[in-house]
């Protein structure tokens, strides 16, 4: 157990080291190159959980990812994408109608997480890193020394006191965080708070629905210690659209 989480730790300080340095720089090309390495792992494993092939859908997400460089609402593409596909399956019946699901996860996510970089700057995907972090990390100490009411049978690990001990911590520390490096008020940085990290709790909670339905442990390998990207990330894709709808308004 000790060799596992020392493990899990590397791979955690070297990604941790990546998202350092790409915040530091806060370059427009340089965070939209690595979202896109990012989105493009993503799909793929997203594709063997739906299992989907991904001849044709990866035209339509290299397409799209680069149209998102020069749009300034890079959200709308996804509808694009979607009428597109939509088409096709109209006009010949050869599209697969599993082929839809990958656009809407994690496609659309990644989008509205561009989106955040674009009208708000880096501090808001630090907000989303932060919110969604601190509840992850709530919700495994609380649940594991508290935890013994299972929240949702999709996740049996999963306790409710956990979910309550991240949600908590997650609202007041992203509160503090969004209140100190904004001109909102402490009310409306723990409303978007609260509801942000509900809904990352949502995106880890489907990711492993996803998993269960296609009778795998993890999302794929790639990251040591922790699974597949989509393993590590599922969180920030539903919280990060909450997140955009949320200061949009």
């Amino acid at each position: 157990m000790g060799s596992e989480h020392r493990l899990r730790w590397n791979s955690a300080s070297i990604m941790l080291g990546g998202i350092i340095i790409v915040g530091l720089l806060d370059i427009k090309f340089v965070t939209w190159a690595v979202f896109g390495v990012v989105l493009y792992l993503m799909f793929l494993e997203a594709c063997r959980l739906f299992n989907v092939e991904t001849n044709n859908l990866t035209i339509y997400v290299v397409v799209i990812w680069i149209a998102s460089y020069f749009f300034k609402e890079p959200v709308l593409l996804i509808f694009l994408a979607i009428i597109t596909l939509a088409s096709r399956l109209a006009y010949d019946k050869s599209v697969d109608k599993r082929e839809f699901l990958p656009l809407l996860y994690p496609v659309a996510s990644m989008l509205f997480i561009w989106s955040l970089y674009l009208h708000y700057g880096m501090k808001s995907l630090i907000w989303l890193l932060v919110i969604v972090s601190v509840s992850d990390i709530g919700a495994y100490y609380v649940g594991k020394n508290f935890g013994k009411t299972p929240f949702s049978p999709t996740s049996p690990n999963k306790t409710l006191e956990g979910v309550f001990g991240g949600v908590g911590l997650a609202t007041i520390i992203g509160a503090i965080v969004i209140a100190y490096t904004s001109n909102m008020s402490f009310f409306a940085s723990l409303a978007i708070a609260l509801l942000t990290s509900i809904a990352g709790i949502f995106g880890d909670l489907f990711e492993s629905y996803l998993k269960r339905e296609a009778g795998v442990k993890d999302s794929g390998n790639l990251i040591p210690g922790h699974g597949g990207v989509l393993d590590r990330v599922d969180g920030y894709l539903f919280a990060g659209v909450m997140l955009y709808l949320l200061l949009s308004l």
